[in-house]
Formats: C-alpha cells, sequence, structure tokens
C-alpha cells in the first residue's frame, strides 16, 4: 500500500467556467461569454488536488466513464500529485459528469450532469486501500446517489480502523437536506459546511446556533463565512479567524480549499487557530485564479503566498 496521509472518496469531473455573460439570459436568445476556463472541478477532487499540492501524500477513489472527460480529469488529478491508481474507469452509456458554472456580479449560476457520480457504489472501494491512510475525508454528500445508503457503514470502518475522519456535504440540489445525514455525523471528526448549509441540516436562521447544535454530535465543526472568514467549535471552546484579503478573480473551489488547509494542518496535529488559519490562507489563494485548482497548479507562487502570509 502507498505511504498515504489521507484518502478520499467522490467524484471526479471537469468544471466549464463562462465568465461575462449577462445578468439576465433571455429564452430564445444567444448570450455571449467572453472567455472560458475548464478546469479540474469537483468538490472531492479539488480538495485532493490542492491538498497533495501543499505537501499531503493523497490517495483517491472515483469513478469516471471511459471518454474523454474522465481522462482530462484523472490527467489534472494525478498532475497534482494524487495516487489515482483506485479510480475506476467503467465504459458504458454513463460518461463522466461536467459542471457549467456562469458567474455573476452578485452571485453564480451552475448546472451539473452528474454522470458517473450517481453510479459510485460500496463495491466500487478498496477499503484497505482506504484505511491504510492516516485521515479518510468525503465530499458531495448529496451526490453520492448509489452510495448514500452505506455512507454511514465507510465511516464506521473508517473509524474503526482508527483513521480520523471529515466530510464536507456541499448543496443538496433537491434541498431536501434529508436527516439520514445524522447517522454519518457519528463517525466524523472534523464537518465542514458553509453557512447556508449548516442552518439547512440543522434548521435553524443562524450558522452560529446550527454550529452550536452540531457540536453536540461532531468534535469539531468548521463553519466557512466567505468574506467573515471561518469559525470552529471544539466542545465548548470557540474560535473565529478572519479572512485574508486577496485580489479575487473566482471563488469556485473556494470553500473545497478551505477543507484542504485546514486538514493539511490537522493531520499533522496542529491546535485549531492554526487549522483555520491556514484554511482562510488556502481558500483565498484559491480565488485569485479561474476554477478550483488552477492556482494551485502554480507550486512555486503558492509558496510564495504562504511565505508572505
Amino acid at each position: 500500500m502507498p505511504n498515504l496521509d489521507v484518502t478520499v472518496v467522490g467524484e471526479l469531473n471537469l468544471d466549464l467556467i463562462l465568465y461575462g455573460l449577462p445578468e439576465i439570459m433571455v429564452p430564445e436568445h444567444e448570450a455571449l461569454a467572453d472567455r472560458l476556463a475548464l478546469t479540474l472541478g469537483s468538490s472531492s477532487a479539488i480538495f485532493a488536488h490542492n491538498l497533495s499540492v501543499m505537501g499531503s501524500r493523497v490517495g483517491f477513489i472515483s469513478r469516471i466513464g471511459d471518454d474523454p472527460l474522465g481522462r482530462i480529469s484523472l490527467e489534472r488529478l494525478a498532475e497534482g500529485g494524487v495516487d489515482v491508481s483506485k479510480v475506476r474507469t467503467v465504459p458504458g452509456p454513463t460518461t463522466t459528469g461536467l459542471t457549467v458554472i456562469m458567474p455573476r456580479v452578485r452571485d453564480r449560476l451552475s448546472c451539473t450532469y452528474p454522470g458517473t457520480m450517481f453510479e459510485m457504489c460500496f463495491e466500487d472501494l478498496d477499503l484497505p486501500y482506504l484505511t491504510s491512510a492516516q485521515h479518510f475525508h468525503l465530499s458531495s454528500f448529496y451526490l453520492h446517489r448509489a452510495l448514500r445508503p452505506r455512507i454511514a457503514e465507510l465511516f464506521h470502518k473508517m473509524k474503526s480502523a482508527g483513521l480520523t475522519t471529515s466530510l464536507d456535504t456541499n448543496d443538496d440540489p433537491e434541498d431536501l437536506w434529508a436527516q439520514d445525514l445524522l447517522e454519518v455525523l457519528r463517525y466524523v471528526d472534523v464537518f465542514l459546511p458553509n453557512e447556508r448549509e449548516i442552518m439547512k441540516i440543522t434548521r435553524t436562521d443562524n450558522a452560529l446556533a446550527g454550529l452550536a447544535k452540531l457540536s453536540s454530535i461532531v468534535p469539531t465543526v468548521v463553519v466557512k463565512r466567505g468574506s467573515q472568514g471561518a469559525t470552529a467549535r471544539r466542545g465548548k471552546a470557540e474560535i473565529t479567524a478572519p479572512a485574508f484579503t486577496v485580489e479575487a478573480v473566482d471563488p469556485v473551489g473556494a470553500g473545497d480549499s478551505f477543507d484542504a488547509g485546514f486538514i493539511h494542518q490537522y493531520v499533522r496535529g496542529a491546535d485549531l487557530a492554526t487549522c483555520l488559519r491556514y484554511g482562510n490562507l488556502a481558500g483565498a489563494f484559491s480565488t485569485t485564479r479561474p476554477g478550483g485548482t488552477e492556482a494551485f497548479r502554480e507550486r512555486p507562487r503558492f509558496q510564495k503566498f504562504l511565505n508572505e502570509h
């Protein structure tokens, strides 16, 4: 088995980002973008790629189609230093997914074709490989349609093998936020939602109220708060770390990059303040280039950014 710090189970696809579209899209009218970016996408892959660039040894399990999108996605992830030997390429009518993102002035629109991410199942996983690491992470809880009924079992197996664990649910496209998540959280050491997600999950209208509610279940809960930085709670101790100011180009993947920075320090035994600061650094750096991984492909620039901060 490879000598790994973190193993990741999740989706693997590309993001097609269209910039400069009009704020109002008129039906039957051909809107024009002024530029585009085709980047490595998906929460899990962005997390794994950027965590690897930071210096953690990362292994990844996913399921992709035997198609150009899958091959490009796999190449991009491997270029970041991630071990992709356990990613399954499955021929058939279901192809690798794709997300189309349309940033606007105040928000962004996105549309995802899930593809093979809906079909990845428990049988696709190599459990000895996953448990060979120190830490286990899963993203996009609500997108794993075939795997979801056994995600609690998966986390239980990771904990039983002595690993620490982390989870980022990301959005629920159906906006149901079903409570089967609570069973999974029993086996999670670090939970990493953003403000909207934690309010949806806890049925509260305040992110910090949701934080207090979940801290009775999960040892460490971290809420990503955008320009307000991030707040974490461990037991009764609560700490907030401010965001870093940068010339932001694109917020896509900033939350996943935060997760990577936080976990990079967490697996090294760093204190909560250090984990938060590193998460904020990684999230801020991610926004300086289009997409969630492009900034991290420039390794010397990342190191320079760290040195400056």
